[in-house]
């Protein structure tokens, strides 16, 4: 596996695990914009006028996207910055912006984050721009992700639906011929892989907030909404998440789970030496998987992420970014072309998914035969990239996020991410946690619901 490789798939997790964020108060400032679609003749004038742009990022080797795009525009000149993502990347962007300075054009910003920036009003709307005729290039979860009834924030770049990756040879040995369909059946396989094996069934870490959200959505959960101004609901504690931290609970209780912290070097160990049995992860997992724990090649495969009910077939999503354009910028039309062409241009698009390894989410990247056919050798032969494309259909659509996910992600720290570090009790930390959230949105001016 090269180096790049792993680059990308580290990069990916710190950012889907990163917390040390600024708070949603810390940016802001923009300029007035006019909402009048503009013409074609308007973009192909932006697209022929001489112009720089700077481009805010934490992907590896982008520049090879930019050049497409410069090659096609050879007036627009880009100038990409790799911020280092991870809790370096918002804090300079929110600095910027306040400061009504030195902000980019287009900035990388996951999923999460992008109400946090649309409270400060720090994106533009990119609908003028012609945004919205692109939804039908995009998987309709994603597209919920970016756009809502007020406008188009960004453009969506990659992705990471729910699968569930395992070691054959340990489930094997523990009597296992096949990946557990459902949450009851994976508690039973638990039992089975601790007894006959004495690895764990996989580890439950109490520092990563975004896995637990991406289970909550996989359940059902619809913990978070945002009207987009000044009103939030807040539902962590119900009954579709209660569900989801009580499973886990009786798991933790039974030592069938361990709780190690993550993207660590004791717990990388435990992926290569065969302590945790599977990872229920995002499809960028499978990449950084092969880094990890390449000496286990040949012993893994991926599977579907276990349902709450038999029959059913439904993901949730971990991860995921976007790229947007900021209001701050004084050539948005160009700016927003640069956006969509990165994620959107068919060739771009594909090599952004196998060269930086960034899980598509255009329909078409999605059914390309150049990404589905990839046998990897890793997981047996096994046609990972198509396996998870099929993932992908079935993440569940409606999903929204707080406008403070960095305050969010920081008081489950405290909360429920210490309740399972410690092996206490769970469904107390997640009251708690949501207590805390509601109070931090009262303090910051919101009216929750």
């Amino acid at each position: 596996m090269k180096r790049s490789r792993k680059a990308m798939a580290l990069g990916a997790i710190a950012l889907a695990s990163g917390l040390a964020l600024s708070g949603c108060t810390s940016g802001g400032g923009t300029t007035q914009e006019s909402t009048a679609p503009v013409s074609q003749a308007d973009i192909d004038k932006a697209l022929n006028t001489e112009t720089e742009l700077t481009f805010w990022t934490w992907v590896p080797d982008i520049q090879k996207e930019v050049d497409l795009f410069e090659a096609k525009y050879p007036k627009i000149k880009v100038k990409v910055v790799n911020t280092g993502g991870g809790t370096q990347h918002y804090p300079k962007l929110r600095a910027a912006l306040k400061a009504g300075k030195g902000a980019p054009d287009v900035a990388q910003i996951e999923y999460q984050y992008v109400p946090s920036f649309r409270q400060t009003a720090s994106l533009a709307d990119l609908t003028p721009y012609g945004a919205a005729d692109t939804k039908d290039q995009f998987v309709e979860w994603v597209w919920n992700q970016v756009a809502n009834e007020q406008g188009v924030w960004a453009v969506p770049q990659d992705s990471g639906p729910l699968g569930n990756l395992y070691r054959k040879d340990l489930f094997d040995k523990a009597g296992i011929t096949t990946a557990p369909e459902t949450w009851d059946d994976f508690a039973k396989a638990a039992e089975a892989v601790k007894s006959n094996t004495g690895s764990y069934i996989t580890n439950m870490p109490g520092n990563d907030p975004g896995q637990m959200v991406g289970l909550f959505w996989q359940a059902g959960a619809q913990p978070f909404a945002y009207d987009g101004e000044k009103t939030v609901s807040v539902n962590l504690d119900s009954p579709d998440t209660q569900k989801v931290v009580s499973y886990w609970q009786d798991l933790i209780d039974k030592d069938l789970v361990s709780v190690d912290a993550d993207f660590n070097d004791s717990w990388y160990q435990g992926l290569a030496k065969g302590k945790y049995a599977s990872w229920q992860v995002a499809a960028w997992g499978p990449v950084f998987l092969q880094g990890t724990a390449k000496d286990t090649s040949g012993n893994w495969a991926a599977g579907k992420i276990p349902q709450w009910e038999a029959g059913q077939d439904i993901s949730g999503n971990w991860g995921g970014s976007t790229d947007a354009v900021m209001a701050t910028s004084e050539n948005k039309i160009a700016a927003y072309e640069l956006a969509k062409f990165i994620n959107t241009d068919a060739e771009s698009a594909l090599m952004l998914a196998n060269e930086q390894f960034l899980f598509p989410t255009t329909t078409a990247t999605l059914q390309s035969e150049d990404f589905l056919n990839q046998e990897n050798e890793f997981y047996g032969g096994q046609k990972v990239n198509e396996f998870f494309a099929g993932v992908s259909e079935t993440v569940q659509p409606d999903f929204q996020w707080l406008p403070f996910m960095d305050y969010v992600y920081s008081s489950y720290n405290e909360t429920l991410g210490t309740a399972i570090a410690d092996k206490g009790d769970m469904l107390a930390a997640l009251t708690e946690w949501q207590n805390q959230v509601k109070t931090y949105a009262t303090q910051q001016g919101f009216t929750v619901e």
